[in-house]
């Protein structure tokens, strides 16, 4: 048996586990011998890194497909990131007025990367490539990205969600009404006939029901609420409010635009997107004038939404 002394920081640290573990009608012992036997943890194994590097299934043998793939799990990881703070806001008592602006300035910092990192999905992608292996990949599409719809839920109410066509008669509509004019529908509706596409018909089929329940359990503690009831006096959170507002409905979307343009665009003829997307009326954020926190912008710089980034917008030639 060794001679050496324990530390008394050790023997401070057992005796809080065994008031824990005896709380809980647990024997500490049991647990010491577990972690005895247990191997070291690896920074392989702790993030699946196999799995993960497993996980791009592409449909074809065209190579920058898998680029495709890898991109899009990245943004959904990032919109993973997004919701853990949001859930942090909307799911928990009101915090001091820095820890809301902590997690506003986290949610932006996520933003910035995903707005950024959009020149993978414009040039990183031979042009030939894409629209060959795009037609394999049909009706799916990234418009079906449920994550980014929670992030919008969670971000405002949902009558700012509105389709702009119907947003003033349907502001003190029922949950299930205004769902039923959300502006992303429109993405996916044919111009011609009004039907919805396939691609919609799968999201709304998988998510409608759980979209609807979110919008109702946030009603009165999304973020747009949290904010006009705990911090509305705020300079700096008022800021990133606006910061977020304009990142998720201007610049996001314009990068979007971007890409559908140089891949997509074709004088005279203009090739439809995945999955049937109506892109050149669903992306231009001024068509669309989604805001999240109306109140916070002025009437000229809402009559003005998305018009003063239209040099981001490239030739598709460029």
């Amino acid at each position: 048996m060794s001679d050496k002394k324990i530390d008394e920081k050790i023997i401070n640290q057992l005796t809080k586990l065994e008031e824990k573990y005896e709380v809980m009608g647990q024997d500490l012992s049991s647990y010491l011998d577990g972690l005895l036997h247990s191997d070291y943890l690896t920074y392989w194994d702790y993030i699946h890194l196999d799995t993960l590097l497993s996980l791009q299934s592409p449909r074809t043998a065209i190579p920058d497909e898998k680029i495709f793939i890898l991109y899009h799990q990245v943004t959904e990881l990032y919109f993973r990131m997004i919701l853990n703070e949001m859930e942090q806001i909307v799911f928990s008592d009101p915090v001091d007025d820095l820890v809301f602006l902590k997690r506003l300035r986290r949610i932006n910092r996520y933003l910035d990367h995903l707005i950024d990192s959009f020149d993978v999905m414009t040039d990183g992608m031979d042009q030939d490539q894409f629209l060959a292996f795009r037609m394999a990949l049909l009706p799916a599409s990234g418009f079906q990205s449920a994550q980014y719809r929670k992030i919008e839920l969670m971000c405002t109410d949902l009558k700012n969600l509105v389709n702009i066509e119907k947003r003033s008669e349907l502001r003190s509509a029922s949950i299930t009404d205004q769902y039923d004019f959300l502006y992303w529908k429109a993405g996916a509706t044919e111009l011609a006939s009004g039907k919805k596409t396939l691609t919609l018909k799968q999201f709304e089929k998988k998510y409608s029901k759980e979209f609807i329940e979110l919008a109702e359990e946030v009603t009165h503690s999304n973020i747009y609420q949290k904010f006009q009831n705990h911090y509305s006096g705020n300079n700096e959170i008022t800021l990133e409010l606006k910061r977020l507002d304009s990142k998720a409905n201007v610049d996001w979307p314009l990068q979007h635009l971007k890409s559908a343009t140089r891949y997509l665009q074709r004088d005279p003829d203009v090739i439809k997107a995945t999955g049937g997307t109506n892109w050149q009326k669903y992306l231009p954020p001024k068509r669309q004038r989604i805001t999240f926190y109306p109140e916070l912008w002025s009437t000229s710089e809402l009559e003005e939404w998305g018009n003063r980034f239209k040099k981001a917008i490239v030739s598709p030639n460029a």
